[in-house]
């Protein structure tokens, strides 16, 4: 008969039994990038990092891309759906840069992808002729937009996080020309003292915050760039290393159409009614 005591699990000697402590972080270290065998670039999305306007959908109440806390001048990443504080602003890293000319179909046909992408060598612009919006149509009705594209690391405490890009065109597109002397006019001197050279563009890091911006026209957030320094961290120079590796390889898929929510890009300058003017950007 039982005398209503429970026999304590333990050893001879009456020591209680020591479970094996589980770790998260050996089992994943010793199991890294399995799942992952038949992922490909063409399975992943390249995030946008982007300046959130007046009639972006993140901004626009009813509209299924709506979120609360997204506010004009906010800094959106397209994948993650993080939001950054435009003034405050974020730091990154530049890896790799690109110059090319979308073609995209008119926005009331509803397309939300270009309809070809033309390298930077293109005589695609030759083709065009200036319509009354300011835009370089092609015969097929298509436009042409110059588009500079912008390879980046975000990096935060030092530490490196995503890698995204920055889809600079029209009146960014200035921006994106002074960001490149910006990069060209960083010079370190030699080891052998004999002059300067210009140092990778992935050792150097720069603030992106957001201002506003105003012409004739209407009024717009933009980017606003300021160089910071170099890299300090090994981690992220490892990092950068190896975007700008992959970008230059052509491994980097960048899927314009995530960019482009609505049928008409979502970030042009509207007037002071609020109204759209007709100049993407």
């Amino acid at each position: 008969m039982a005398n209503g005591h429970k026999k304590k699990n333990g050893n001879k000697n009456g020591e209680v039994a020591q479970k094996p402590k589980f770790s998260l972080s050996t089992v994943s270290e010793n199991m890294a990038d399995k799942g992952f065998e038949q992922m490909g670039a063409n399975d992943l999305a390249l995030p946008f990092l982007k300046v959130l306007g007046q009639l972006s959908p993140q901004v626009t109440q009813g509209d299924p891309a709506f979120i609360p806390e997204a506010r004009p001048g906010m800094i959106f990443n397209s994948v993650t759906q993080d939001l950054f504080d435009g003034q405050k602003g974020i730091e990154v890293v530049p890896c790799y840069y690109k110059l090319e000319y979308l073609e995209w179909p008119d926005r009331q046909e509803g397309a939300n992808a270009p309809a070809a992408t033309h390298p930077a060598d293109s005589n695609i612009l030759a083709q065009t002729t200036r319509d009354d919006q300011n835009l370089d149509r092609l015969p097929n009705g298509n436009y042409i937009q110059e588009t500079a594209s912008h390879f980046v690391i975000r990096v935060e405490n030092g530490q490196p996080q995503e890698s995204a890009l920055m889809s600079m065109k029209a009146t960014q597109r200035k921006k994106s020309k002074m960001w490149n002397s910006m990069m060209r006019s960083v010079k370190e001197k030699r080891s052998d003292g004999r002059g300067f050279y210009t140092p990778a563009m992935f050792t150097q890091r720069y603030r992106l915050n957001t201002v506003l911006e105003k012409n004739a026209k209407g009024t717009w957030y933009g980017w606003k760039i300021s160089h910071v320094g170099p890299v300090e961290n090994q981690m992220t120079l490892d990092a950068a290393m190896g975007f700008y590796d992959s970008c230059l390889k052509g491994n980097v898929n960048v899927k314009y159409e995530q960019e482009a929510a609505k049928p008409k890009p979502v970030a042009e300058p509207v007037t002071q009614e609020g109204k759209p003017t007709g100049q993407p950007w």
